[in-house]
């Protein structure tokens, strides 16, 4: 049997946050750990507890969602936890610039707040599974104007083989690894095989992240080589 997805929940609300628990708890394989009113806290109880994912507003008193995710996963902090970390964007906008920028910082998507229980629970598992959880379509328009100048190409992503940079650039564009297999005549596993290569070589944490490196180095369009 599987360890429960832990979950911190992150609102200045607790009413909300009392119902999303409620929501989280009853679904199989996955547990609240903890709640926050605020970034700081949250913060704080993600150092403490290890969540595997936490569930973040993104405005709140003290410290808002952004900042919060941003130190979440500075390096320095990451190398101390013993199991990786989600984090899930809460906002009652869609595409809203907040959530794009927590994205950045390391977030693997956002979810609006009346989303169903369903939708909530689906998300949860997503992001454990390391993907985004907004369509690719989405994700692609909520980072075009994150980026105003594209910064150089760095070297690690020169050193990407001729069908990583292919699996590199299905990714970014959101394909499935079943999408991409079909695409570049490979199969389901070695795609896996290579996205992890890929991860591996540019220093990335999930699927959610060559999107982002992608927008961040304008190379949305295929490799350059």
């Amino acid at each position: 049997m599987t360890d429960a997805i832990r979950v911190l929940l992150v609102d200045d609300q607790e009413l909300f946050r009392a119902g999303v628990a409620v929501i989280v708890d009853a679904q199989d394989g996955m547990r609240v750990v903890g709640q926050a009113a605020d970034g700081l806290e949250a913060v704080r109880l993600a150092d403490q507890l290890e969540p595997d994912v936490v569930l973040m507003d993104v405005r709140m008193p003290e410290m808002d969602g952004v900042e919060a995710t941003r130190q979440l996963f500075l390096p320095e902090r990451l190398a101390r936890r013993s199991r990786p970390l989600r984090v899930v964007v809460l906002t009652t906008f869609n595409l809203d610039d907040r959530a794009a920028t927590a994205i950045r910082f390391g977030a693997s998507g956002f979810l609006l707040k009346d989303t169903t229980p369903v939708m909530l629970r689906d998300a949860i598992r997503t992001v454990h599974a390391g993907n985004a959880v907004l369509a690719p379509q989405d994700l692609s328009t909520l980072l075009e104007g994150q980026f105003r100048t594209q910064t150089p190409t760095p070297t690690s992503y020169l050193s990407l083989t001729d069908k990583e940079h292919e699996v590199f650039a299905a990714v970014a564009r959101g394909l499935s690894n079943t999408e991409i297999a079909r695409l570049v005549f490979i199969s389901e596993s070695t795609v896996k095989t290579h996205v992890g290569a890929i991860l591996r070589k540019l220093a990335l944490r999930d699927r959610v992240q060559i999107v982002v490196f992608a927008h961040a180095h304008g190379l949305t369009t295929g490799p350059t080589r």
